[in-house]
């Protein structure tokens, strides 16, 4: 497996080590979170989508840069 493709692989898996973690240690928390978002307007999470993909590109082009 190339470089790239395995350093997307190995992201994606903890993206769900993270969020995995986070259901385990708060889940009254994250239960509560959801019931807050499913009351947002559609327009909010596209805005809030966008400004995290925005945050993580950021992220990966100056963690490529160290």
């Amino acid at each position: 497996m190339d470089s790239l493709s395995s350093h997307l692989l190995t992201a994606l898996a903890l993206i769900f080590v993270i969020e995995g973690l986070l259901y385990a240690i708060f889940p009254k928390h994250i239960q509560k979170m959801m019931a807050i978002a499913s009351q947002l307007p559609e327009q909010k999470f596209k805005s809030f989508g966008a400004a995290m993909i925005s945050l993580g590109v950021l992220g990966v082009w100056v963690l490529q840069k160290l």
